[in-house]
């Protein structure tokens, strides 16, 4: 089971990968949209990496409540295989 910090890091390489955010820029309290500038059309990529990566499934209906990266560290961490 990863550790929360294992999984913000993984996070903010995905969101580096897809956004070209700078990871050390991906932090707990950061808002996908308003702080980090992730769209929609990024956001369906950065939960699939994270799906892959994490081996956790994120239902569409789910992703809306993914505000801040805080919120998707947690859902990961109580949602993962």
């Amino acid at each position: 089971m990863a550790t929360k910090d294992e999984v913000l890091t993984g996070l903010a390489e995905i969101v580096n990968e897809i956004a070209g955010i700078p990871a050390e820029d991906v932090e707990l309290d950061k808002s996908f949209t308003d702080d980090l500038d992730v769209d929609s059309l990024s956001m369906v990529e950065v939960v699939v990496a994270a799906e892959e990566k994490f081996d956790v499934k994120i239902p569409d209906d789910e992703v809306k409540n993914l505000k801040t990266v805080g919120d998707a560290v947690d859902y990961i961490l109580k949602n993962a295989a």
